[in-house]
């Protein structure tokens, strides 16, 4: 995102990915959650910080507990907060973007190498959608392992209707 942005300017960079945080573990004020600064992806200039402090002005920390999920555009500013509680507060992100993006950690390698994996599972957990140069590979070769997992689980229509009783009508 960082290279996105350096490249293509804060006045024009779009919306490129979707980033899902879900919060794992109990967490209070002190846990170093994740702060946010509203409206900050509608800005078209660099987040300016004063000098002395650590957040710009307006940051914000949310009141979310375990369970909870956030979702945030690639423009948002965020930052992880202070954890002055002496224990981690454990939670998952997930980013969710153009096919074109390079992914940006690689959690599990050893997961992927794993010969009893369906194609499906290797596609959803990141497995590149390059060629073995590291070139993008054209558009869909990747895909088709979850294109088929959809069309399996849409086999049969989603609703049908009886004969004899009329559709819903739209409102």
């Amino acid at each position: 995102m960082g290279a996105a942005t350096g490249d293509l300017g804060h006045e024009t960079i779009g919306r490129i990915a979707i980033k899902v945080v879900y919060v794992v573990s109990d967490i209070t004020p002190d846990t170093g959650l994740t702060m946010f600064l509203p409206g900050s992806h509608t800005d078209t200039g660099p987040i300016a910080v004063p000098a002395g402090a650590i957040n710009p002005p307006g940051a914000i920390t949310l009141a979310i507990g375990p369970t909870d999920v956030v979702l945030f555009e690639n423009r948002t500013w965020h930052t992880s907060g202070l954890n002055t509680s002496g224990r981690p507060h454990l939670a998952v992100m997930m980013q969710y973007g153009y096919r074109w993006l390079a992914p940006i950690d690689d959690p599990a390698p050893a997961l992927l190498e794993r010969d009893d994996l369906p194609d499906i599972e290797r596609r959803l957990l990141g497995q590149p959608d390059r060629n073995p140069d590291g070139s993008i590979a054209h558009e869909g070769a990747g895909a088709w392992p979850v294109r088929e997992w959809w069309q399996h689980l849409n086999a049969a229509p989603t609703r049908s209707f009886s004969p004899t009783y009329p559709a819903p009508a739209n409102d």
